[in-house]
């Protein structure tokens, strides 16, 4: 463990020491003398007042929901190195940390080997919008195995906690609705989706092989649609393209007849699950966790309530429906209530209304730029 001790000094060889002395053991011995240990340290911490700053990697750190994990865990007083290669992140996001003393920004590409010193990893690295993992097909599917195998790497050669941030799009277009971790899904393997679909897909089975195979402590997270400030305005995402559409005066572009159905959870929401399920003891791996919104809108309800909250004229222009767009998407979150203690609490339309500030500032900048 290469936690930083706050005054403990010697006591800090002393336990690495203890540490070291598992490397000759088999897999499982070594994780549970380790496991052991670990327990001491932190019970010997307590008793003399001493306090443990984790060194956190995240990958992806500088994307939309990169960033807010990495404020969330410096707040908490955590060490942050924050991997990007700035592909969708942008270093905006950013910026105000750079300074920090708890705070390191590199830039790689996580399709490459990985070598730090850290206690916990979270993989976010990947683009995760139609518009952006569509670009370059090949690159996606790169980000996706060769960046999970490169974490997994580095997470058993540390022996660390690493968490997978998957997605809803493991579902495809679902059958079952909504949509519980049991369910396999309904995905096209060959469509122009699949380089994401499959990919988080493929990622998932490594996570699960590492886990059985080495003793890896993993968790997945399935996300759902997210939002919130420091969306990318030319994400493609359906928040997005409408309050970006509805400020700038342009009509609103829906495709399809916008029957079709999404769940939305707010940014701070789904960050906060993103620690309960990081911070659940022991090595716990009851399968991938929903993280999501179940209140569920179609794309027509979501589009006239943007319009009402900016006050926009625009109207509503249909354009045709992308190959293997899903139909509807609600996640059912049981596992997380029960696992986690955790639901989302931003009502959409509070959530709607600080990403339209977020937008309406970020275009005003833009457009004084």
């Amino acid at each position: 463990m290469i936690a930083h001790w706050m005054g403990v000094g010697s006591e800090a060889l002393r336990w690495s020491r203890l540490m070291l002395s598992t490397s000759k053991l088999n897999v499982v011995q070594r994780q549970v003398k380790r496991q052991c240990l670990l327990k001491e340290l932190l019970k010997e911490c307590c008793m003399r007042g001493y306090s443990i700053r984790k060194r956190v990697l995240v990958t992806g750190g500088a994307g939309f929901l990169g960033s807010h994990l990495v404020e969330r865990l410096i707040a908490r007083g955590d060490e942050v190195v924050c991997l990007d290669n700035l592909f969708t992140g942008i270093k905006q996001n950013i910026e105000h940390l750079l300074g920090h003393p708890r705070f390191e920004f590199i830039r790689h590409d996580v399709t490459n080997p990985i070598s730090l010193e850290v206690d916990e990893i979270y993989n976010l690295a990947c683009p995760a919008s139609p518009v952006h993992y569509q670009h370059d097909p090949v690159q996606t599917i790169k980000t996706s195995v060769h960046g999970a195998i490169n974490v997994l790497e580095l997470a058993r050669r540390l022996n660390v906690r690493v968490f997978q941030a998957s997605t809803s799009e493991v579902y495809g277009d679902p059958v079952v609705h909504p949509q519980s971790e049991e369910y396999w899904g309904n995905v096209n393997p060959i469509g122009p989706r699949s380089c994401y679909d499959e990919g988080k897909r493929c990622a998932e089975t490594l996570f699960f092989d590492y886990h059985r195979q080495y003793g890896i402590d993993i968790r997945i997270a399935r996300i759902f649609n997210t939002y919130g400030p420091r969306m990318h305005p030319n994400d493609g995402r359906v928040i997005s393209n409408f309050i970006v559409q509805a400020l700038r005066g342009e009509d609103i572009t829906i495709y399809g007849d916008g029957s079709q159905t999404r769940s939305f959870c707010f940014v701070d929401d789904m960050v906060e699950g993103f620690l309960r399920y990081m911070d659940v003891p022991g090595r716990v791996c009851p399968g991938p966790v929903n993280i999501g919104n179940p209140r569920e809108f179609t794309i027509r309800q979501l589009a006239e309530m943007v319009i009402e909250m900016t006050g926009a004229k625009s109207r509503l222009i249909n354009c045709p429906l992308p190959k293997d767009d899903p139909k509807q998407r609600q996640p059912n979150i049981s596992r997380a209530r029960e696992l986690l203690d955790w639901a989302p609490k931003t009502e959409v339309e509070v959530g709607l209304r600080k990403t339209i500030d977020y937008f309406d500032k970020f275009l005003s900048t833009e457009d004084a730029g």
